[in-house]
């Protein structure tokens, strides 16, 4: 029996997993590691932790599943995108990685508009330019730390760095090349207009390949370091999101899914980038080869589950330690006493300002409509029904060029029925939850390291792997009355820009 190692190295730590030929989870082993949050928008990493996490779980999870290092037929990675570390000739880190969290490069990302207009940036690169990049965090250091950029050999994403402390070998691949904000979709080669904007070195960057590819295999060091055998070939792997796509099944045009984690996104393949006219929605390069994959992220959608619950629902999280249940099942059980619409009330998910649909730092978050006969059951309703309005957003600007009637639902958000009723209800799509909700990103790194090494023919192997535990469809009933609430639901946001620019140009005046 041969087995896949793949390796999801997260914002908060390391999860090694170990699955069969077939496709079968057969183990896996987490290892946390800090994150430095300061400077009010600053967020680094110590890429030696990252090395470490490597060699910790590949070590616990051999030995834990009994797997002999010579069956272990491929290693592959999912890793966090849109971060900039920087290593010299030796592939040793110069300073801690700026991760995908870090805001700090806001000038940077001003300087590239003065040359390049947002609208033309966008339609190069698929995002909006902006301080989360990979590039613009360069330029930070160049302008900030030129003795640490005149050294710098390349800069790399987390998986980049394992790859090479693996192999030796220098590469990144087309979805976290697209994380940096530099690399044209249509060509996956690194823009010249942006380089040129932009003034960075493209010699800096790495070479991009496949997805796929076989970077390397594992040289003599790194197999005395991490329990591995020498010589186990590496494959590439790809960002985070995008190994969710994969894990999804969202592997063909038109295939669609969303997470609900303590951020959530939906996302759907695409065969040519969607350029939304708004520019609301970003598209990623896929990890299969030719497709692409348009995205929206917003900012709170379990976060704002979870500061209902410990901000409005005390009572529901110590009777929960009572009962020995989750907290969530009897928020969802009162919601589930309140009508579709909540009576009225609309909940704006702005908690942490919003990217996607919005892109407004500024906007926060509101309950509207409130009325004398609104039970606290509405209030908690219109919290979840509010995250999946936004969400309906991103969905419909996908609408307008793809037809989408079915989405696979995954993260922690999907365990609650009244919430996947809810979003079957007002994306008016059949709801697919599958009996793994977390282990989407894990498979995605698999399958890819497994079509790198021919274990699997393509990547139409995840539609074996992916057990459905439920379906939804939608009610009739319920999902016409969301259509006014839907509609509310804009009209609500659009009549509160102008408070919530007032409120930024106020933020910290106190008067007596």
């Amino acid at each position: 029996m041969k087995y896949i190692l793949a390796h999801d190295l997260g914002t908060s730590g390391n999860k090694a997993t170990l699955f069969s030929e077939e496709g079968q989870l057969i183990a896996s082993e987490v290892f946390t590691y800090d994150c430095r949050y300061y400077n009010q928008n600053w967020a680094e990493q110590n890429p030696e932790d990252w090395w470490e996490a490597i060699c910790v779980t590949t070590q616990k999870l051999l030995r834990k599943s009994g797997t002999d290092a010579g069956d272990v037929a491929v290693v592959s990675f999912s890793g966090q995108m849109m971060g900039c570390l920087c290593v010299d000739r030796n592939g040793a880190p110069l300073r801690p990685s700026v991760i995908w969290a870090d805001q700090r490069a806001q000038e940077q990302s001003a300087a590239i508009e003065e040359k390049l207009p947002l609208r033309d940036f966008y339609h190069i690169t698929g995002h909006r330019n902006s301080a989360s990049y990979g590039l613009q965090k360069l330029m930070w250091v160049r302008d900030h730390e030129p003795e640490i950029y005149k050294k710098t050999y390349k800069t790399l994403n987390a998986k980049d760095f394992i790859v090479l402390r693996l192999t030796g070998n220098w590469y990144t691949e087309p979805s976290d090349a697209t994380s940096t904000a530099c690399m044209e979709l249509k060509t996956l080669k690194w823009s010249e207009k942006i380089l040129t904007a932009s003034g960075i070195n493209g010699e800096k960057l790495p070479e991009i390949v496949p997805s796929t590819t076989v970077a390397g295999e594992v040289t003599s060091w790194a197999a005395e370091q991490t329990g591995l055998k020498k010589g186990t070939p590496v494959v590439m792997g790809g960002g985070d999101g995008l190994c969710s796509n994969v894990g999804a099944g969202s592997v063909s045009p038109g295939r669609t899914f969303s997470y609900v984690g303590s951020s959530a996104w939906v996302a759907t393949t695409s065969e040519e980038p969607l350029f939304d006219e708004e520019m609301r929605t970003f598209t990623w390069t896929h990890i299969v080869p030719g497709l692409y994959s348009p995205t929206g992220t917003m900012q709170s959608g379990g976060s704002s589950y979870n500061w209902l619950k410990q901000q409005v629902c005390k009572y529901e999280a110590y009777a929960a330690g009572e009962k020995k249940c989750s907290p969530y099942e009897l928020i969802n059980e009162e919601a589930a006493q309140s009508p579709p619409g909540s009576n009225g009330v609309i909940f704006l998910p702005y908690l942490l300002g919003e990217r996607a649909p919005r892109w407004n730092p500024d906007a926060t978050a509101a309950w509207l409509r409130l009325k004398m006969e609104n039970q606290r059951a509405d209030l908690l309703r219109a919290v979840l029904e509010g995250v999946a309005m936004n969400l309906n957003v991103i969905l419909e600007s996908f609408r307008k060029r793809i037809p989408i009637e079915e989405i696979l639902v995954i993260g922690g958000g999907a365990k609650g029925a009244v919430r996947c009723q809810m979003m079957a209800d007002i994306y008016n799509a059949r709801i697919r939850v599958p009996v793994l909700l977390e282990e989407a990103t894990s498979m995605g790194a698999a399958v890819t390291g497994g079509v790198g090494v021919g274990i699997f023919k393509d990547f139409h192997v995840i539609d074996q792997m992916i057990e459905i535990k439920e379906e939804l469809a939608p009610v009739p009933l319920a999902k016409d009355a969301y259509q006014t609430v839907k509609e509310t639901f804009e009209i609500c946001y659009n009549a509160l820009l102008p408070v919530y620019e007032h409120m930024s140009l106020k933020e910290g005046v106190i008067s007596c």
